[in-house]
């Protein structure tokens, strides 16, 4: 599994309801189903990985997050996961909302458009920047919703949305020496990832 769906399973209790969006091909679904006893599955936009993740025995479904989470009944997981996507999807506040609305937690993870190497490459070059992360041409590139660390809290505020966890890595899955600091995170951090609860669970 990438570094990210690795630290997304830690945040996960044992023996949860679990809906993985943007699945691709199944890693962290089978990954949770094994190692630590949940029910969980997927959406995925993807028909290609779609049938993968199927091939292999997994409760993976095509499907939208802009559109088929709607179709979910209120609190039918405790956990909903949106891996890598949120910069992709037309309209990540209504996302969110559906995510917290359909479960009791809501875990994000992106990249951080904020990392400091971006800013250098923008800065000098006056083009988009490319890196292992944003690895892909701005005209072929399914990232319509770039966003910094930073713009993602103030979403979470605006929405009354319960920040419980939260952490910045690289790639290499280093945390340290900014995992306390917001400014630092945004400024050092490739990709991000929260641990959102519903309104008044703080």
């Amino acid at each position: 599994m990438r570094l990210d769906q690795r630290l997304i399973a830690d945040m996960i209790e044992p023996g949860t309801r679990v809906l993985d969006i943007g699945s691709g091909d199944g890693a962290l679904i089978d990954h949770l189903f094994r190692m630590r006893g949940c029910d969980a599955r997927g959406i995925e936009i993807d028909m290609r990985e779609v049938t993968r993740a199927v091939a292999h025995g997994l409760p993976v479904v095509h499907g939208d997050a802009d559109h088929d989470l709607a179709h979910y009944p209120d609190g039918a997981f405790d956990y909903v996961v949106l891996q890598r996507t949120l910069q992709a999807v037309e309209r990540p506040r209504e996302v969110l909302r559906q995510m917290l609305r359909i479960g009791r937690h809501a875990i994000v993870s992106f990249p951080n458009f904020g990392h400091w190497q971006l800013r250098l490459m923008l800065l000098f070059s006056g083009r988009m920047p490319m890196t292992s992360v944003w690895n892909t041409q701005w005209y072929e590139t399914p990232n319509i919703h770039p966003c910094t660390i930073r713009d993602f809290l103030a979403l979470c505020q605006e929405e009354g949305y319960c920040v419980q966890k939260w952490m910045a890595v690289d790639e290499d899955g280093e945390r340290a020496p900014w995992r306390r600091s917001i400014r630092l995170a945004n400024l050092f951090g490739e990709q991000a990832l929260f641990l959102l609860g519903r309104k008044g669970d703080c």
